[in-house]
């Protein structure tokens, strides 16, 4: 670091930050978010402090969403996730964004739990998306908290994949991948 810094400051005269720089393993730094997989033919991926970052971001404004339409809260967040998967689009490591629509699905349903408020307005709920009377009403009557119910199976099979969609989710996943096919597509042609 000491030869490269001197290297850099008196023969091209460039200032180096001595808090950003350093000498390491690309897998162990990151640049813009991006960083490295340890492979022998390396890999783009999003830097792990990243994902969390977006996360933190994201908690305040599911938390503000209690009281909303979900409807609502889906298509506000429509433009985050895109923006997201926008910015990463480079990537060629997909776990990230698998990692965030497991969670984000997750604190929807959790969003949906306690929108329903009441044992009887819960088992309504899941038996109009067709969980059976003994799941929904044992579900319903449960007294665990809210988060352990956002990932049982009542509220996944209330919850599914397909009603996330009519209620106007937007995947991570999907959305990189729609993004990396397009900018292939330009690529090439």
């Amino acid at each position: 670091m000491a030869s490269l810094t001197r290297f850099l400051e008196k023969r091209l005269r460039l200032t180096v930050n001595q808090k950003k720089s350093a000498v390491d393993r690309p897998w162990n730094r990151q640049f813009l978010g991006y960083t490295v997989t340890f492979h022998k033919r390396a890999k783009l991926q999003v830097a792990p402090d990243r994902e969390k970052r977006l996360k933190d971001k994201l908690k305040p404004f599911l938390r503000m969403a209690r009281g909303r339409a979900i409807d609502r809260t889906l298509s506000e967040l429509a433009p985050k996730i895109r923006g997201w998967a926008s910015y990463y689009k480079l990537c060629d490591v997909k776990g990230p964004f698998e990692r965030l629509d497991l969670w984000l699905r997750r604190r929807i349903r959790l969003l949906l739990w306690r929108q329903w408020k009441t044992p009887k307005n819960r088992f309504r709920q899941m038996a109009r998306r067709g969980v059976p009377g003994g799941l929904a009403r044992a579900g319903s009557r449960d007294k665990r908290g809210p988060y352990w119910h956002s990932g049982s199976s009542h509220m996944l099979r209330a919850i599914n994949y397909k009603e996330l969609r009519e209620l106007g989710w937007l995947s991570f996943l999907e959305e990189f991948q729609r993004l990396k096919r397009s900018a292939g597509n330009t690529r090439r042609g």
